[in-house]
């Protein structure tokens, strides 16, 4: 499901502000991007993101602003007058004192003059618990809107399960009609064939062909099973059970091989009709499922 959920957490030394967007995906997908060194801390930020989320792909953005003591911000005045007499004198003995001021300009990006910020892959003890809470706050708040969505999203299956429960009916209703026109056309067939010819017409044959053709064409069996998985497939989406999406997508793979069975069976236009109409739902139900956790 599609999703975007932000959330801030600010300390005496951090603040740190997160956002989370979610599009689908049928299995779980997690980038981040941000503040260092968290890139290379996808793993960990993961393991709380699968706490809320199973399936879709989701893009973490993490900011961190560190309020550093004064006293951490303080420059290294030794080293940084050596390195401004070890300059000046360079430059004398080059015979450039010109060149002084240049080369002053990035004296505070010299090793040991001005406090080393913190490195990648390295955090202080307080500021991941901060990270933490702010991404726990943003994927309940994902988890809001999606829920959301799940609720739209439902309704929409419910709606698709009850257009196929209707073209079900209509071909149970139209089943005994099948043999009824079969039996006629071949009974016309063969009075015709026997009219032409002169010839008499043995009753067994004629109702061992009507017998083949009903073995055949018998699709009671597939709408009998495929009402039993419609049925099954109702009852998930109310429950809305926790990882139902999978269950759901098995399902939905059992009424489609049914509605091919019934489509390739029936040797009748209208239930074929019926069919083509059941396959296209499921069709769109299949596309939902996929983004059902």
């Amino acid at each position: 499901m599609t999703g975007f959920g932000e959330a801030r957490i600010q300390t005496e030394t951090v603040a740190a502000a997160i956002e989370v967007r979610a599009v689908n995906n049928r299995h779980l997908k997690v980038t981040v991007r941000g503040s260092e060194p968290y890139p290379m801390l996808e793993s960990e930020l993961e393991k709380v993101v699968r706490k809320h989320v199973r399936r879709g792909t989701l893009l973490i953005h993490v900011r961190v602003e560190r309020q550093r003591p004064t006293a951490e911000l303080a420059l290294n005045g030794a080293v940084l007058q050596a390195y401004l007499r070890q300059i000046r004198e360079a430059a004398d003995a080059a015979g450039a004192p010109g060149f002084v001021g240049p080369l002053l300009a990035g004296v505070l990006a010299l090793p040991g003059v001005a406090p080393e910020s913190t490195r990648s892959g390295t955090l202080p003890d307080d500021e991941w618990p901060v990270v933490e809470r702010a991404l726990e706050a943003a994927l309940a708040n994902l988890d809001g809107m999606r829920r959301e969505e799940g609720r739209a999203m439902a309704a929409e299956l419910l709606q698709q399960h009850r257009f196929i429960g209707e073209q079900l009916e209509a071909i149970r209703r139209h089943l005994p009609q099948v043999m009824n026109d079969y039996r006629q056309r071949i009974l016309d067939r063969i009075r015709q064939a026997v009219a032409d010819a002169g010839i008499a017409l043995e009753p067994q044959h004629l109702i061992r062909e009507i017998a083949l053709f009903a073995d055949r064409t018998d699709v009671a069996e597939e709408v009998t099973r495929l009402a039993s998985h419609l049925d099954q497939f109702a009852e998930m989406v109310r429950k809305g059970e926790e990882g139902v999406g999978r269950k759901l997508e098995f399902v939905v793979q059992e009424m489609g091989r049914e509605a091919n069975t019934l489509g390739s069976k029936a040797g009748d236009v209208t239930i074929s009709r019926h069919g083509v109409e059941i396959k296209a739902a499921l069709e769109k139900i299949r596309e939902l499922v996929l983004n059902v956790e």
